[in-house]
């Protein structure tokens, strides 16, 4: 137990506290759901799986409240596993390390799970909770939300067979808002073939690493123009092979589709007689590309050290294409919505960048509200990987999330916030995946909203939850289900 445990609400934070000690990447939950199952049992609660591992736990309505509409409470187990350069962590044992910095609960050098972990703590706090108000509930907590929502897209309907048609989703980031759409998303993984030959003589092989970017993450941060490392290294060594010719042996950057990378490197062979011109032309640029990024990431840095030879390198041909191809695909906004201000419309995000001898890999991931221009931005990938001569292959991906600010559903929180604050709760559409879309469409009558405490650098290790944010969350879910059992 850590001081995570003594916050209020206990009920909530307690539940929290034991997560951080569960190991719960993406697509490994299992740990996770055996302590909702565990928390299910203890409270003598019936529950059902499917068997990719989606669980939802049925709790009876108060005394009184049997005839109210049922309401399924809806959160994912899984989180993004990130951590900093130097930071010893293995994500499949070891606990989270949290720490409070002012009124912020953060981790120790790693993501703190609090996206979704907050959401299913409170899950976990209302099945514990004897004394709230409620209809029939039924909790249902996914799996593998991070890597493509998968968990609700493989939802087996029949196997949970839920009955709730008002659906509470508490995986939002913000308060004194409530979100009534989000964007659909899917990944194009280009394959570039690349030519190798013995590392010539006379040259000297250097490690070339950029950092101190803050990532985030790749929807909700995509409009706060941060730096992406891969897309900026590669732009160094642009401008350094303008000065002088030299051959790639390695690329890589970034480790999640989701993520905006933070990080990347690469191992250069330069002429022995060009090193200095290759490190004047690589500090010049980083220091004009610091210049331009110093309001977003003001702690870039670029490193380059000398190290053993790689034996192998790309031709200088193969190694241009590579400069090229991550040079001309598109990352960041590429389109603002015309009907919701300030909501971003499209993006892409150049995520990860793989090499090995013979090949690169580079995964995109693409975000749109609206089905045509996902179809056309990932055309437009297409596009790029074929005049580059990569392979190309596309996933279906999720669907998004049309608002409808005439939902009842919606109407009613509405009351409970004005009720509670004063002020009704700002409507938003978000630039990122809610599982409310899928579920949507699995249980086409379902009516959704999605709200939560306020979350701060998910998907980085910079991600904190707002400690007081967090019992005024609690405070309006109760009231909510108060409502919607009237």
């Amino acid at each position: 137990m850590t001081f995570v445990a003594e916050l209020e609400p206990h009920a909530l934070w307690k539940h929290f506290d034991d997560l951080l000690t569960i190991p719960r990447p993406s697509k490994h939950e299992e740990k996770a759901r055996d302590y909702v199952i565990g928390v299910a049992e203890r409270k003598g609660l019936r529950h059902r799986e499917d068997t990719i591992g989606n669980v939802v736990v049925l709790k009876p309505a108060s005394p009184g409240k049997e005839a109210s509409p049922a309401v399924v409470l809806q959160a994912h187990l899984d989180m993004v596993t990130e951590k900093n350069a130097g930071t010893v962590h293995d994500f499949f044992k070891d606990p989270i390390l949290p720490r409070r910095e002012g009124d912020w609960v953060k981790a120790t050098g790693t993501t703190l799970g609090a996206d979704n972990g907050i959401g299913a703590a409170t899950l976990l706090a209302v099945l514990d909770a004897d004394d709230l108000v409620h209809g029939p509930l039924e909790l249902l907590f996914t799996v593998d939300e991070e890597t493509g929502l998968t968990g609700a897209l493989d939802l087996d309907p029949v196997a949970l067979d839920l009955k709730g048609r008002l659906l509470l989703n508490l995986d939002s980031e913000e308060e004194d808002t409530v979100t009534v759409g989000c964007a659909g998303g899917s990944t194009s993984l280009l394959s570039l073939p690349l030519e190798s030959a013995p590392a010539p003589h006379g040259t000297v092989a250097l490690d070339v690493k950029l950092s101190g970017l803050k990532g985030g993450h790749s929807g909700m941060e995509i409009n706060l123009q941060r730096g992406n490392a891969s897309k900026l290294l590669a732009r160094v060594l642009f401008a350094a092979v303008q000065q002088t010719p030299f051959h790639l042996a390695s690329f890589s950057g970034g480790n999640k589709h989701n993520a905006l990378p933070r990080e990347a490197a690469a191992q250069v062979v330069v002429p022995t007689a060009s090193r200095d011109a290759f490190q004047a032309a690589a500090e010049q640029e980083i220091a004009a590309i610091a210049a331009e990024i110093r309001f977003a990431d003001p702690d870039v840095k670029l490193e380059i050290r000398e190290s053993s030879s790689p034996g192998r390198v790309w031709t200088v041909a193969a190694s241009r294409r590579v400069l090229d191809l991550v040079n001309a695909l598109p990352h960041g906004v590429l389109s603002m919505s015309y009907d919701i201000p300030n909501l971003v419309e499209t993006s892409t995000n150049l995520a990860t960048v793989t090499s090995t001898e013979g090949s690169l890999a580079i995964l995109m991931s693409t975000r749109s509200s609206v089905a045509s221009a996902m179809r056309s931005t990932k055309r437009r990938l297409r596009s790029i990987a074929e005049l580059a001569g990569a392979e190309i292959e596309e996933t279906e991906g999720y669907p998004g999330w049309k608002p409808d600010l005439t939902s009842p559903l919606l109407a009613r929180f509405q009351q409970v916030h004005h009720r509670l604050t004063g002020k009704d709760a700002e409507v938003l559409a978000v630039h990122a995946g809610l599982e409310c879309g899928i579920l949507r469409e699995k249980f086409p009558e379902m009516l959704a909203i999605s709200f939560g405490p306020v979350i701060r650098g998910a998907h980085s290790p910079d991600e904190g939850v707002k400690i007081d944010s967090v019992g005024r969350f609690w405070e309006l879910l109760k009231a909510t289900l108060v409502e919607l059992a009237a």
